[in-house]
This record gives structure tokens, sequence and C-alpha cells, in this order.
């Protein structure tokens, strides 16, 4: 609930008089809702998420306000329940609140300070209940976190490590400078897969704990800082790497998240390439354009089946297993974009290729 806004509370009473007397007294302290049966009480359940408290006679027609709580309670657990009752009622309802189905009552003949204590008691407990349901649900996500990143450092930490440490051993027992330097290359590409997951993991953390810095993107000056580093990578792997910038005008946004995003993407454009083809490309057009870029990077490589589309961008999730990727470098990408308020597409063939489309709007008030 926003500060300044009323609690909102539902009534529940067969009678109708009560209905408007109870409304009357209190539609300046709340947002009230009225209902005559439970049927229409459940009605304002559905089509109301931020009810925090609700009040029900126990004496209704079609079952008791006892009843109804334990029923609701099943389905609409977050409001505070409250059981207006006469005395010939207090076993049942003592019951009720023994069993946690009610919050508390209220007793017959009852005054308008009776009602209001008991509805801020309630909403209080509303809020920190609500408080700490996200709490839980915030560590319940860390813990998930954690549990996949204990099985990743497994897999992919210990994984290069083991395939450098079997590889020195190999070394001892040859003599071959051919077979030696083709061993070497692959504990090499094994040291790169391991470099690839720290700065993977590292973007990650910087992700989620920094805060993002508005300056004014030179688009020309960054693609060529970025080509110069995986130009190396273009010529090793006989990759062809085509790169173009339109920008006729100034664009404010985080820079190092858009490095980010621009690396990690390239580096799935150059990793995912088909091993033996002659004809390996990679292609980057940036257009910055109405205070927007648009960023796509495509490449002609193994490209992603159907079924994995949905999934690339959740952490750890790999399409393929031709390449052991951290499983990070598309979740970094996607949590950015959301931090600068962009967007992602993809679109992809297998064998033929993928095309990453990137949105992001540029932030008119500069740095902050």
């Amino acid at each position: 609930m926003k500060t300044g806004e009323k609690i909102k509370i539902l009534y529940i009473d067969d009678e109708q008089n009560n209905l408007n007397g109870f409304k009357a007294t209190f539609r300046f302290d709340y947002s009230v809702l009225i209902a005559a049966n439970t049927s229409q009480a459940y009605d304002y359940l559905r089509d109301h998420s931020d009810i925090a408290v609700v009040l029900c006679d126990q004496r209704m027609p079609d079952k008791t306000g006892v009843q109804f709580f334990e029923e609701m309670r099943r389905t609409y657990p977050n409001p505070v329940r409250m059981l207006i009752t006469g005395y010939t009622d207090i076993e049942s309802v003592i019951d009720s609140v023994n069993r946690g189905h009610i919050f508390r009552y209220i007793k017959k003949p009852w005054t308008d300070n009776d009602v209001k204590s008991a509805i801020e008691e309630g909403h209080k407990f509303f809020l920190t209940h609500s408080l700490l349901a996200a709490k839980n649900q915030e560590l319940q996500s860390a813990y998930d976190e954690l549990g996949k990143f204990a099985y990743s450092i497994t897999h992919d930490v210990r994984g290069p490590l083991l395939s450098v440490i079997g590889g020195l051993e190999l070394v001892k027992e040859m003599s071959d400078l051919t077979e030696i330097r083709e061993l070497l290359e692959m504990m090499a590409e094994s040291v790169r897969k391991l470099d690839e997951y720290i700065k993977n993991t590292h973007e990650y953390y910087k992700l989620k704990r920094g805060m993002v810095q508005f300056t004014e993107i030179d688009f020309h000056t960054l693609m060529a800082d970025i080509a110069a580093l995986f130009r190396i990578v273009s010529i090793n792997e006989n990759v062809e790497f085509i790169h173009s910038v339109e920008q006729n005008e100034p664009f404010h946004s985080d820079e190092i998240s858009i490095k980010m995003i621009l690396s990690n993407l390239l580096s799935n454009a150059f990793n995912y390439q088909k091993k033996n083809a002659a004809d390996k490309k990679v292609v980057v057009n940036i257009v910055v354009k109405d205070n927007k870029v648009t960023i796509s990077v495509t490449d002609n490589g193994i490209g992603i089946h159907p079924d994995h589309i949905d999934n690339i961008f959740t952490m750890f999730y790999r399409a393929t297993s031709e390449e052991t990727g951290s499983g990070l470098g598309l979740y970094n990408v996607k949590d950015a974009l959301n931090k600068l308020g962009g967007n992602i597409s993809v679109e992809s063939e297998l064998n033929k290729g993928t095309t990453f489309t990137v949105n992001i709007p540029g932030n008119t008030h500069g740095s902050k």
C-alpha cells in the first residue's frame, strides 16, 4: 500500500442496514467494500488483491463466519480475518482463533473505537506478514541461486582444472613436439573457459550490487575498443568480423553495462560458430536514432534449437553442449537491460545462425 492510501477493508453481513451503517461510519477512515453474502465477498477478494482486513458477521444464512474464513484462508490467506459475533457463539470463535482461522473477534454490540482499534491492529499484522513473506521469497531466491552456483562451480570450475591437471600429467610422458603443442592448446582452451566463467560471475555480482552511471556515449569509440578485443579471436578462428555504427546525436546511458552487453553477445557469436566452416562471419550493427540505440549481433553459426529459445536468458542454462559456457552471459545481458529499461529479442535457425537485437532508450537527464 502506498503512503497516504486508505486501508482497504471488506465487511460482510447479510443485513443491508448493517452494511450501510458500517460503510457510512468508516468511509472517511478506510476504503470500505461491503458484501451481503460470501459469494459476493469472494468476487471482491478476487478483484481486489490489496484488501488488508476482512470482517464478517458470524451469523450468515449460507454458512457461518467461521466456516467462511476457514474456506477463505485456503485461497486468500493474506487478508487479516476478523469475526463479529455475540456471546452465544463464543466457544466456536475461540476454537477458530486457536486454529488460526481468524486473527481476532469483535463482540456485539461493538463501538466505533472497538472496530477502529481492531482494524489498525490487524493492518499492522498484515503489513508485517506481507514484509516477512517478501523477505522469505527473497531468501528462497538467494538460496536457489546459491545452489545453482555450487553445482556450477563443480561443473564449470573443476572440469577445466581437471583437464589442465590431466594434460600436465600427459606432457610428462611426451617427447613429440607436435603432440605437446596440441595438448597445450587443449589446456589453454580449458583455461580460457575458466577465465570466461570467472568474468561472467564477476559481472553478475557487479550488476546485482552496482548502480548505473549515465554518461554520454560515443558508439564509434566504444565499438572500436570492443572490436580491438575481438580482433585476435577473429584472426585465430578465421571469422570475418564486420561492424558499423550510425550515430548523429548524443546518447546517454551506462557505458559499462552497454560494453558488457556487447561483449557477451559477441562472445556467443564467436563461440558458437561451425568449427570447420569456411565462411564464418559475425556482424554488428549499431544505430542511434530518436534517443534510442538499436544493436544487432548476427552470426552464421550453429544456431539455437526452437525448444531452447525461451530459456536462454535463464541463469546457468545452456542451449548446446558443443561449447562449455558459464550459463551466465545471456542472463547478465538480460539483467543489465532490465536496469537500463531496454529489451532483447532473438531469431535463430539451426545450422544457419542467430541474430540478437537489443533496444535501449537513452537517459534524457544525462549523468546521475
